[in-house]
């Protein structure tokens, strides 16, 4: 499987604060672009490293706390919207002592101290494999399509739009969450003959549910969320939210009072390192060159930043 490359390929980055892969003396699950996984019994380990993936190539630099702002962040929202839509969340790892309870004493080793704000301990879920876009503004790919043909995902849309404009109500682009590839995107109508209606149109009212509290709540804090993409999966037949949820990579972050409609919007996120990349001229297919420094420290700053806006909180 593709998925478990990522940990192959990477290479450790000399910087204390990084953490490139992690190595625990349990059954892997699966390494993701960004997660390693491992199984703890009945719950799973995710780990958020600090890899970045852009275009669906793995980096070979990582950002610093990175992976702590996913994670924290994460469970932030998990919290937030559970009274919306349940999640898979059971327990964010600040104390690396948490995973005895997970674990028999003869399985239990010396934790790594790398655990502490950058993993969690979540249900086992019956993985839904659609992803959830859901677009509250135009921007990125959606604008680049619509430049052209004046659609989004092939559904036409009304003249006249601008690029960051608020589209008149969200849209959902769902993409099929691909093991090897690219991610591809599909229409309504196919996600139905995947998995039912009555589960999409579920998906669908949950998803606008939890979309709509978090871009007020954001907007509260000074940040539009022009979109962000969801992960289902089920537990015991019901529906809930699994792997990262409203983060710097699962989103477009802007800043309120910088917005400005008919031109690109300085953002929270990992557009900028995609931004950097295309105008050095990289053709997204590996292998990817290095960031500067001053793009990794610049990068980290924007990931802090979004997690102090978003939470009230500085990152521990």
């Amino acid at each position: 499987m593709q998925a478990d490359k990522f940990c192959a390929i990477i290479i450790i980055v000399p910087e204390q604060r990084t953490l490139m892969k992690s190595d625990l003396p349990l059954p892997l699950f699966i390494c993701g672009k960004v997660r390693d996984t491992y199984e703890l019994g009945d719950h799973l380990l995710i780990i958020a490293t600090d890899r970045i993936s852009t275009f669906d190539v793995v980096l070979p630099d990582g950002i610093p706390d990175k992976g702590k702002v996913l994670n924290q962040l994460s469970a932030f929202w998990f919290e937030k919207t559970k009274g919306l839509l349940s999640n898979h969340l059971v327990e964010v790892v600040n104390d690396t002592k948490a995973l005895d309870s997970y674990l028999s004493a003869k399985s239990r080793f010396s934790y790594p101290a790398y655990l502490a704000g950058r993993s969690m301990i979540v249900k086992k879920a019956e993985r839904i494999a659609i992803e959830w876009v859901i677009r509250g503004y135009l921007s990125g790919s959606a604008w680049e399509e619509y430049k052209k043909s004046g659609t989004i995902s092939g559904m036409k849309m009304p003249p006249g739009l601008r690029e960051s404009e608020e589209l008149p109500e969200p849209l959902f682009t769902p993409t099929t969450k691909a093991e090897t590839g690219h991610d591809e995107p599909i229409t309504m109508d196919e996600v139905k003959k995947i998995i039912g209606a009555p589960l999409t149109e579920e998906m669908k009212a949950k998803s606008l549910a939890v979309y709509n509290y978090a871009r007020e709540h954001a907007r509260t804090r000074g940040i539009i969320i022009a979109d962000t993409k969801m992960e289902f999966g089920l537990d015991n037949g019901k529906l809930i939210l699994i792997d990262e949820l409203l983060t710097p990579d699962s989103s477009r972050f802007w800043d309120a009072e910088k917005y400005r409609v008919g031109q690109s919007q300085p953002s929270y996120d990992k557009q900028p390192v995609r931004d950097w990349l295309v105008e050095r001229g990289w053709n997204k297919e590996p292998p990817p060159p290095s960031l500067s420094s001053e793009v990794i420290r610049a990068t980290t700053a924007r990931y802090r930043e979004a997690y102090r806006r978003l939470t009230g909180k500085e990152l521990r």
